[in-house]
């Protein structure tokens, strides 16, 4: 099996890089999981096209479910993701924890020592998939105020927090349990 790409017994998901054919499933996703911001479906498109060694989709019985949009951040250590996207469908598979486990473990990302990603307050959804992941992988986890809601965003969005996870690497791999 290829290495970018990975498969379950239980069920048949497919955690694999995107091509640029998966912008449409992937644009339609996004905007069935409220309230992640819409991108145009070109962005979508680019992203599959251009960043597919750092982002990943997920797919169930051949339908897409899953979608991390990351890239590595220029001249640092870190892969940040910018988007992580869950189908109903496919909530309880542990899938979240699966595509960042997946993303961390690429040959693109072996040199990150840290995963970056910004997340508001309210956001209890993607806290909790951090914080767990964190937990899992034997990380550490912090964040601060970033993208500030009066300084970046005019007052029209709240403020994003920088969210850090350190990402042990050994031999054992400790990311594979995630």
């Amino acid at each position: 099996m290829p290495k970018d790409s990975f498969t379950t017994r239980k069920e048949s998901l497919l955690l694999r890089k995107p091509e640029a054919t998966d912008g449409a499933a992937i644009w339609e996703l996004v905007r069935a999981c409220k309230p992640l911001d819409e991108n145009s479906m070109y962005c979508n498109i680019v992203q599959a096209e251009h960043f597919r060694d750092t982002c990943v989709v997920a797919e169930l019985d051949g339908d897409v479910v899953g979608w991390i949009s990351g890239h590595l951040i220029p001249n640092k250590d870190a892969f940040f993701v910018w988007q992580v996207a869950v189908s109903p469908k496919a909530r309880g598979l542990g899938l979240g924890k699966k595509m960042l486990s997946h993303l961390a473990n690429r040959d693109e990302c072996a040199d990150a020592d840290h995963l970056k990603t910004t997340i508001t307050e309210d956001n209890d959804a993607s806290w909790g998939l951090f914080r767990s992941f964190a937990r899992d992988i034997g990380g550490e986890l912090t964040d601060e105020p970033h993208y500030e809601k009066e300084v970046h965003f005019d007052g029209q969005h709240d403020t994003e927090h920088m969210v850090t996870i350190s990402l042990p690497r050994d031999e054992a791999e400790v990311l594979r349990a995630a």
